[in-house]
């Protein structure tokens, strides 16, 4: 066995409890860097419609990984409007959680984002949101079936940012349509993976 195979055995597994809506980021990551060792959980991303849900599931996620026998476990979640609930449970629990207050922080990275002082009035998508619009801003709102709702929820947004994770043509076109029908402008940003990256090969 040579000195490769056998640092790569002595990495004790890692529990990884993430949210859905970053699975594949989080999956790409893992297989370009090659860490073989990280296990992930993803709870339901339709959660971040009711943040409620979040610390309470991710608490029953890790008492889950240490019944399964894991020793190290990190939650890639950053606060997702928790209001700061999330953070109790890490600490109680003894874990943490990658730094950011939301997804869109952290892939764009958090001191970059937290710059972005002429983006308040921005609505904001990522490769997920903008492959999941329907399902995660329109239906949940009603917007097809009261149309007159939109500009009670997006009359105060200026323009429409997406976040890419990943330069897909396809995507940006869901994007465009998506600032189209919230009556946005649109405004592309490549961000990569941001601040994940550096979470997940760190952890």
């Amino acid at each position: 066995m040579d000195a490769t195979s056998s640092s790569k055995q002595a990495i004790s597994p890692i529990r990884v409890i993430g949210c859905g809506a970053i699975a594949r980021e989080i999956l790409a990551i893992c297989e370009a860097s090659g860490l073989h060792h990280v296990d992930l959980t993803c709870l339901p991303a339709i959660w971040h419609n009711h943040p409620d849900r979040i610390a309470p599931g991710v608490r029953e996620a890790i008492h889950q990984a240490r019944a399964e026998g894991f020793e190290r476990i990190y939650v890639a979640y950053a606060d997702c409007g928790t209001g700061g609930v999330l953070d109790r449970v890490c600490r109680d629990e003894g874990v943490e959680r990658i730094a950011g207050p939301h997804c869109f922080s952290f892939f764009a990275g958090n001191d970059h984002f937290a710059e972005w002082e002429d983006d308040l009035d921005a609505f904001f998508l990522t490769d997920f949101l903008a492959r999941q619009f329907e399902a995660f801003v329109v239906e949940p709102l009603g917007l097809r079936r009261h149309p007159e709702l939109r500009d009670m929820y997006f009359g105060n947004y200026r323009k429409l940012i997406y976040l890419s994770q990943k330069e897909d043509p396809a995507l940006q076109e869901e994007a465009r349509k998506a600032a189209e029908f919230l009556g946005l402008q649109y405004e592309y940003r490549f961000t990569g993976y941001g601040d994940l990256e550096a979470a997940i090969t760190g952890a």
